[in-house]
């Protein structure tokens, strides 16, 4: 009869044993899931702002052209590219601070283009020019690429949160170094409608 409930014993402890085993393996194994997605969705908004930055030096070659265009606007768009070029986009220090100066470099860039598109208006031959209206297209394409990256990075980024947040989760996440991801925030001023007058 000793040994028999010794068996028992032995049999419930190992049992016990299995269970937080599996739930320790199933939670870890689920958060590196989805910081992967994060690290994926990151690697996304990295490469569409890259490709943005890649069809800078054309635009500006294209524009350069025409003699008469503006230099000035030119040296903004330049410079505003060499700014955002400089942040370090690396998925390992991925912090608020680092999406904020990203956030910074890549509207000063926006404006900078958009002030070039606004100056294009002043030279309808340049306006005409396939290779630029290629490159607007592009650039088009590209934005609404970023924007779509940047949606998927904080989908990806909000669903990782709230699970390392839940209870029992919270626990594992602290034991094993998973930390809440920051979010991209929404440019400033555009929460306002931009006013139009006819």
């Amino acid at each position: 009869m000793k040994n028999k409930g010794l068996w028992i014993t032995l049999g419930i402890i190992v049992i016990i044993a299995l269970i937080l085993y599996g739930s320790f393996k199933g939670t870890y194994n689920q958060m590196v899931t989805l910081d992967e997605q994060v690290q994926a969705s990151w690697s996304q908004v990295v490469t569409d702002y890259q490709r943005r930055m890649d069809l800078i030096p054309n635009l500006v070659s294209t524009v350069k052209g025409y003699a008469d265009f503006e230099q000035e606007t030119l040296t903004q768009v330049i410079q505003a590219r060499a700014n955002a070029s400089s942040v370090n986009l690396n998925v390992d220090n991925l912090d608020a601070a680092t999406i904020d100066k990203l956030q910074q470099t890549q509207q000063a860039l926006s404006s900078a283009l958009s002030r070039l598109l606004v100056t294009v208006e002043r030279y309808p031959e340049l306006k005409a020019n396939t290779n630029f209206l290629e490159l607007q297209a592009q650039l088009e394409g590209t934005e609404n690429r970023i924007a779509n990256a940047r949606r998927k990075f904080n989908e990806s980024t909000q669903t990782f949160n709230s699970y390392i947040r839940q209870f029992p989760q919270n626990i594992f996440a602290n034991m094993f170094g998973f930390e809440k991801k920051p979010y991209f925030e929404a440019d400033a001023g555009a929460e306002k409608a931009p006013k139009v007058e006819f």
